[in-house]
Parts: structure tokens; sequence; C-alpha cells
């Protein structure tokens, strides 16, 4: 189903199994590294609370000389018994400092190996899911492309995927410094003072419940914001791109007041989620304000009215309260930890809702591949629609043998552009079958099927890069051969000479090194058509299909690639659809749709004499440009 938009509203429905879960599996694949990142991360907490306890041993035994046992003395550590004289407190005093030392020196390199481990495994997980998205993305069939937006696919390639990198770089650090620092801080201050312990813990089921319902509420917020900032990027990127449609009918105002519309509601959507937030951590912050409030007052009556009776030393008071930061800064941090959990649940679905969105189009189980295509195509009473629309093609059927040169004519929206496209089996057809070599299209494995046919069209895209590139790109070797040593090959030079391209091409500035920009807007319309024509014969096909391929450039030019053409399509089954007429009354065969039907077809001489609709088109063009008439 297509989303509102074009955006990924609905994609989370495919998603298989829990986004977050399928997160982890990710993460699971360096289990090493992990292992030994959250083993350090624990160390690396537990030496971070040595220091307090430190201060509390000081205070006590070595500035009021006192014999209170405390942690470190019970784990043999420190002597047990009361310091007397100065130098037993020097004395002492030393081997505090070499211990806290240790304890610095422990957690330096912990947390050294622990960030380093942890985070090049979050940069990993991010390279795997990108690679594998944009993989599982071009794998997915054509009506996937027509009915989402590149700004939408986009967003799901850079944002999410950096989302969910940034989740694992800092949030499971997090949770792992909540479940070491909880759990150790919980153990000391027991062992001390278990009614001022459990003053400073109750704050901690309740914050974790509130973080449970804020999870709950802030979820479709996060949903909805990151479906707005997909609509945003895709029409921003439909702006950049039509931005000289935009300039030459002066429509500045008309687009800044679309763009400010979903800027504007992606505002509302973050300004509603940001009061929820703001609010739920201030709630928390009072919840431990409290709880710090009543420590103070317990601990400090204590003292006060028991004294050393009491069972809490100066020391161990103090020791409270250095420990109470450490306690609750991770337990406040619990709230931000679920604000970002949502908003990395949210970009999960979308990545994980793309990988699991299977294609329309797949190969079988056990598919045909052969060794090569020899370029025989049967469409057998063939009817097709894109998606729940009326069909588009209505019972054609038409054979061509291999070698032999089509020329498909008609108006537009005849149906003539969707007939070629279910030769490599972009689509599906509704009935009926279309055969290559007399096997069914879906038999093939669909690369193999590809392989052999090459399709040059009305608008080719070029790739941002460098001319030999974009030629090179139609066989993997040349490619592969331009990429490894830089030179440019023959046969790039010889398929550009073939399409009538060398002659500019010498002229540019590096000549075949020449930078041509995004969608090789350095170039006009019919250089780079007869750029894709030149890739296209390097791809040396079984099939050619041309659909206006010649419609972006002059006469003169037009009369070139002609000649070149029909040299190249000797051996070769070719598909040709024109708008001029000229272009295709030499072709063995001239087929002419109408309303998706094939309403005639036979040479240019035969379809003239027939005075069938042909005919009124040929007319229509000789009216308009005698020439056509030689």
């Amino acid at each position: 189903m297509a989303d509102d938009h074009g955006g990924f509203e609905h994609i989370r429905d495919t998603v298989d199994g829990h986004p977050m879960v399928n997160l982890i599996t990710y993460a699971l694949r360096y289990w090493p590294r992990l292992l030994v990142g959250v083993t350090t991360a624990v160390i690396t907490r537990f030496a971070r609370l040595v220091p307090a306890l430190i201060v509390a041993a000081t205070i006590d035994r070595v500035v009021l000389g006192g014999a209170d046992p405390g942690l470190l003395t019970d784990v043999g550590l420190l002597p047990t018994g009361a310091i007397v004289g100065e130098a037993a407190r020097l004395e002492l005093l030393r081997r505090l400092v070499v211990i806290a030392a240790v304890a610095y020196l422990i957690r330096s390199v912990t947390r050294f190996a622990s960030r380093y481990l942890l985070q090049s495994t979050a940069q990993k997980v991010q390279r795997d899911l990108r690679n594998d998205a944009y993989d599982h993305l071009q794998r997915l069939s054509m009506d996937f492309f027509v009915n989402h937006q590149t700004g939408a696919m986009l967003s799901v390639l850079n944002s999410d995927i950096n989302r969910l990198e940034q989740f694992l770089n800092s949030e499971f650090r997090q949770l792992i410094r909540v479940v070491a620092t909880v759990s150790g801080i919980t153990i000391i201050l027991w062992s001390y003072s278990p009614k001022l312990a459990a003053i400073a813990l109750l704050p901690v089921p309740l914050i974790g419940l509130a973080s449970a319902g804020f999870l709950t509420w802030i979820e479709p917020r996060y949903q909805s914001i990151r479906e707005t900032v997909s609509r945003l990027n895709s029409r921003l990127e439909n702006n950049i791109a039509g931005v000289d449609i935009i300039k030459s009918f002066d429509r500045y105002e008309f687009e800044h007041e679309r763009v400010a519309t979903q800027s504007e509601q992606y505002h509302d959507e973050q300004i509603r989620a940001l009061r929820l937030r703001r609010g739920f951590f201030a709630a928390l912050r009072l919840m431990t304000g409290i709880a710090f409030v009543a420590i103070l007052f317990v601990g400090g009556r204590d003292i006060i009215l028991l004294g050393d009776a009491g069972g809490l030393s100066t020391g161990s008071f103090a020791l409270f309260f250095l420990y109470l930061r450490r306690l609750y800064s991770p337990m406040r941090r619990i709230g931000r930890s679920a604000n970002k959990y949502q908003q990395a649940k949210s970009s999960a679905e979308r990545v994980f809702g793309l990988l699991g969105h299977a294609p329309m189009i797949d190969d079988p189980d056990d598919p045909h591949d052969p060794a090569f295509i020899r370029g025989d195509i049967d469409f057998e009473d063939v009817t097709f629609g894109y998606g729940d629309r009326e069909p588009v093609l209505s019972d054609v059927s038409l054979s061509i043998e291999h070698g032999e040169t089509i020329g498909l004519a008609g108006e537009t929206g005849a149906g003539k552009s969707t007939l070629t496209r279910l030769v490599p089996r972009f689509y599906d057809v509704d009935s009926g079958s279309v055969r290559v070599d007399d096997v069914d299209v879906r038999e093939y494995a669909r690369q193999s099927l590809r392989r052999g046919i090459a399709i040059v069209g009305q608008s080719p895209y070029l790739f941002s890069g460098t001319v030999a590139e974009n030629i090179a790109y139609g066989d993997l070797e040349t490619l592969t051969a331009l990429r490894t040593d830089g030179s440019v090959p023959d046969a790039v030079v010889e398929a550009a000479d073939a399409a009538e391209a060398d002659r500019f091409i010498q002229d540019l500035p590096d000549g075949y090194r020449t930078e041509i920009g995004e969608r090789g807007v350095k170039l006009s319309g019919g250089q780079r058509q007869r750029l894709a024509i030149a890739r296209a014969i390097l791809n040396d096909p079984a099939i050619i299909i041309l659909d206006e391929a010649t419609s972006d450039v002059d006469t003169e030019t037009e009369q070139h690639i002609q000649a070149s053409l029909s040299r190249l399509i000797a051996d070769r089954t070719a598909l040709v659809i024109a708008h001029r007429l000229s272009t295709i009354q030499d072709a063995d065969r001239i087929v002419v749709m109408d309303d998706g039907e094939i309403i005639e077809q036979g040479s240019h001489d035969d379809l003239l004499a027939t005075n069938g609709a042909y005919a009124d088109l040929w007319r229509v063009q000789v009216d308009e440009n005698p020439a056509t008439a030689d």
C-alpha cells in the first residue's frame, strides 16, 4: 500500500519481530567486543565508587582518629583498631592515597577500553545497517519507488540509521552505568545504614515506574515526529531538485509557504514532546530532592541524638551525600534514556520495516540462469495495470524474433513504455505472460535477465562523476578497470564514438575525465542522451530498449545517432519508442498502440498504404515538419 505523501507511515507494519530486539541482534554479531566492553564498563563504574569510600575513611580515621572499620577495612585494605599518633595517621593517609591512585588508574584504563569497544561496535552496527538497508532498497520492486518519495528514503538511510548509532553509542553505556552504579551503591549504603539506604533507594522504583509510563506517553508523538521529518525532507528534496522550475515560474512564495507549513507542523509536534519531557524530568528531580532532604534530617538527627550508638559515623554520613548524586544522576538519566529509546524505536521501526518489506518481484526458488540471452520476445495476452488503477495494457500479444527492430508508435499514454518495462520484469503482468527466448520472465533470475537488456530512456539518468565513469557503468569489467588504474579504457572511447559522443567529449575541459555534476547538469540534453546511448552500447546487450532516446537531440545529431544505432542493432533485438516517426520508419516492423491495445503493425510503407492510425500520425508530423517527408 502506498503511504500518504509518499512517506513511510505504514512501513512499520512490515517489521519482522520487535525493532529494538532486531537492533540488538545486529550488535550481537560483535559479541566478543561487546562482552569485553561491558565488563570494563562495569569495572569503571565500581572504580568510580572508591574515592567516596576513601573520603569517608579519611574523615573517620585520619582526621578524627576513630576505630570505625568501614568497608575498606572490612575488605582488608586498611588496618583495624583506633589510629593513634601523627605517624600512624600519616601512614594511613599514604595508604589511602595509594588506593585512590590505583582506583583512578583502573578507572582510566577501563574507561578507555569500554568507550572504544562500545562506540566502535555502534559504528559497525551503523555501517552494517546502512549497507543492508541500501542493498535491500535496491532490490525492491519498482512499485516501491513509485509509491515512496526520495526524501523519505534518504531520511531512513541517513537520519534514522544515525539515530540508532547514537542510541547504541550513548544510551547502551547509560544502561550499564545505571545497573552497575545503582547495584554498587545499594550494597555499600546498606552495609553502613539500612535505614538511610532504604530512604535513599525509595525513589528508585518510583523513577522506574514513571519512566515506563513516560515511554507509553511519548511513543506516538515520536512516531509522528519521524513521519513529519520524512515529509519535510521529501518536500525540501523536491524543491531543491526542481529549483529551475521554481525560478522560471517565480513560485518562491508558494514553495516557501509549503515548506513553512511543514516546518510549523514539525515545530508544533516537537514543542508538545518537549513539554512532556521537561515536565517528566522536573518530577524526577523533585523525587530525588525529597529523598535528599529526608536523609539530611534523619541522618543528622541520629548523629546529634544517638552519636556513636546510632551506628552512623561522621564519615559515613558524608558518604551518603557523596553517593546520593552518583545514585540519582543515572536514575534521572533513565528519563532521558526513555526519551532516547522512544526516538530510537521510532527510527528502528522505519529501518527494520524497510528491511522487512518484501519485494513484489522476486526470483523463483529455482531460477532460470542462462549463459546468454538470444533475444526472442513474446507477449502473450498481456494485461497489466499499476496497482488498483485501470489496466494500461489489455490482452496484448506480440512476437518478436531475435535481431528484429520493432518501432512502437502511438499517442502519449497508449502503453508503449509500459510494454517495454515488462521485458526486464520491472513489473509483473496481471494476466498473460512475457517470454524471452521462450522462457517466462518470471522464471528467470532477475539479474541474468537484466544483464541481457539495455535501456535508454527519454530522460536518462547520469551519476555525479566523470564522463568516463558514466559510460563505463555499462560494463562492470570496464568500470572496475577504470576505478583501478584511472586510465580511460579503449572500450569507453569506442562506445562514445559509436554513439556520436566522442566529438563533444573531446571538446570538454578535461575530456573523458570531465566532472558532469549531479544528474549531468553540466551537459546539454543531447549530450546526456548520447552518453546514455554509449553506456548502453558498452553493455553489449541482446535486447535494446530505446524510449524516445533521440528526443533531446538536434536533427543533425539524430541522423548521426540513427546511423550508428542501425549498425549496432543489426544483430540485436530492439524495441524503439519514438514520438518522431522518422526515427522508426526504417524499423523491420512498426507496432501502433492505442489505449493499451495493438491496433496496427507492419512496415512503414505498408502502414502508410493502409491509411490507418499510423498514416494519420505520419501526415500530422509531415505537415508540422515537411523535412520528414524526404
